[in-house]
């Protein structure tokens, strides 16, 4: 049953960092809800929190970059790609997850 409620609170965090695209704090809250998390799971889990982190820290890399290259406008297109990178993520962490498997490669930069 504990596996079922830590499978839950992971897909809920995947949930909020896609509403989050459109209400950021909710992305914050998902960060730490994957932090307080990750130590108490099983090992399919854990790469799923990992994964839910990496997703975030690197995204906010990628959106920084991209905001400050919005000044050559480069940055405008390199911000839709972040988030559709974010979004694919997202996705393919919740495929993994419903199929009640660790994600296979959780320290990827890319969309693996």
């Amino acid at each position: 049953m504990e596996s079922s409620n830590k499978a839950g609170t992971t897909k809920i965090i995947y949930l909020l960092y896609l509403v989050g695209i459109v209400i950021p704090i909710l992305t914050l809250i998902g960060l730490i809800m994957a932090y307080i998390n990750k130590e108490d799971s099983e090992d399919w889990l854990q790469s799923h929190y990992q994964y839910q982190i990496r997703t975030f820290w690197i995204g906010i890399l990628f959106s920084l970059i991209s905001g400050l290259l919005t000044f050559i406008l480069i940055g405008y297109f390199l911000l839709l790609v972040t988030a559709l990178w974010f979004i694919i993520r997202c996705v393919k962490g919740l495929k993994y997850l419903d199929n009640r498997q660790a994600h296979p490669n959780a320290v990827t930069w890319m969309i693996d």
